[in-house]
């Protein structure tokens, strides 16, 4: 029952690109632009911050049955330096399915994140982390044994460089990522993947400062509608070549020291799932908040 459980999670981790690598996250600041601490796949952002999000989706487990997953997962993230942060993670996990049910910490995910590039005028950055999941530090019914490796680069491009004939093109933007899942274990029990994924993002919060003040009431004007494509693509073992992920439509109420979001999560193929889940966060912006404290980079 573990191994069916443990392949489920696995399978889980796949379609949403390991839920508690890509949560990690950090709000952005480029220019006039704010690139939101988006839930599923990061931003090219490093900074002082606090995430807590909640999961819940059915994915089929090795036999082809629905597994209902749910998820509490955390992230930490660290200044070192204002262009290099440090991060912890992990996610309390329940699974449950007719084989059985399993509960428990997955594995620790640690991770480095630096700033290589901004571009205030283009609204534009990049960054290149590593996050590393370390196998065996979780329970043993729901994590596995192996570690996996992910070189990553972000990027994050703003629209609000277009002329002013375009101005309600303006509050657009999007973000993305790309990296290799590499893994300790033998294809057949964590085959390699390559993670990515994009999003597309509007924030009202840029309309009504940067281009035209249409009056809007909170909370809508501190709203950011976006969708978010998080996808992984197998790149070794049986599954090689399959691509699995979901389309997340969602909104984001964003202000000075943190931040609420919703987002569905559509399963993209069969191989995901055919069930959509959900996904809700609560983000703290410890840098805006404790800026002379605890918010204050290391060094």
């Amino acid at each position: 029952m573990r191994t069916i459980l443990q392949r489920g999670a696995a399978a889980l981790c796949a379609l949403a690109s390991c839920l508690v690598s890509v949560d990690a996250s950090a709000h952005a600041v480029v220019g006039d632009r704010v690139f939101p601490a988006t839930m599923a796949v990061d931003d090219p952002g490093v900074g002082d911050e606090f995430n807590l999000e909640y999961g819940h989706i059915k994915t089929p487990d090795s036999n082809g049955n629905d597994m209902n997953v749910n998820t509490v997962s955390y992230e930490w993230d660290k200044l070192i330096t204002k262009n290099l942060a440090f991060s912890v993670a992990s996610n309390y996990a329940s699974l449950n399915s007719p084989d059985g049910s399993a509960k428990g910490w997955d594995n620790f995910t640690l991770g480095v994140k630096y700033l290589v590039y901004a571009n205030p005028q283009h609204e534009f950055m990049a960054s290149v982390g590593l996050l590393a999941t370390l196998g065996g530090t979780g329970a043993k019914s729901v994590a596995n044994s192996f570690s996996t490796f992910t070189p990553t680069v972000y990027f994050g491009k703003g629209f609000g460089d277009l002329p002013a004939s375009l101005g309600y093109l303006r509050p657009f933007a999007i973000t993305g990522t790309i990296g290799p899942n590499l893994t300790t274990a033998s294809s057949d029990q964590g085959p390699n993947s390559l993670g990515w994924g994009l999003t597309l993002q509007y924030s009202i919060p840029y309309l009504q400062q940067q281009v035209k003040d249409l009056g809007l009431p909170q909370p809508f004007s501190n709203l950011i509608p976006v969708v978010e494509f998080p996808m992984s693509t197998c790149t070794a073992g049986a599954c090689s070549g399959q691509t699995t992920g979901t389309i997340n439509p969602g909104v984001i109420w964003i202000n000075r020291y943190g931040q609420f979001g919703v987002e569905a999560q559509i399963p993209v193929n069969r191989a995901t799932g055919t069930h959509t889940g959900i996904l809700v966060q609560a983000h703290i912006y410890f840098d805006d908040i404790f800026p002379n404290s605890i918010g204050k980079p290391l060094f």
